[in-house]
């Protein structure tokens, strides 16, 4: 590359994932950068960098984040989550205020989205 040509790769943030030895590049609060390279792995990985033991009730929040995403276009708000598990789990687990005990940082459509590899919800900073 010469002086008159721009370098246009993505900066580096100086934020990672450490992905079964791969740098996974994030911004500061954890999301992903590239949403390619989202996996199973990233998930285990950032959830262990947040101290989040995963369960079920998580792998089934972060599979309806990414399956509505892929089929809307746009992240789930907390209101369609809520509809959705309260019908999935019942009106005593699937509420808001048990989405935002099984992900303690942010809620689960922050904490959530970050898991699922999607990105900020607007109004984030």
């Amino acid at each position: 590359m010469n002086a008159a040509t721009p370098d246009t790769r993505t900066t580096p943030t100086g934020h990672h994932v450490l992905v079964n030895g791969q740098r996974i590049e994030t911004d500061s609060e954890g999301y992903l950068c590239r949403l390619d390279e989202w996996s199973e792995d990233f998930v285990r990985a950032q959830a262990a960098r947040e101290d989040l033991p995963l369960t079920p009730e998580h792998w089934d929040v972060i599979a309806f984040l990414r399956e509505h995403y892929a089929e809307h276009g746009v992240q789930a708000q907390v209101r369609v989550m809520i509809r959705h598990f309260a019908q999935a789990w019942g009106p005593q687990r699937g509420n808001n205020h048990h989405l935002h005990e099984i992900f303690p940082r942010g809620g689960p459509q922050k904490q959530g989205n970050r898991l699922a590899g999607l990105l900020r919800t607007k109004g984030e900073h």
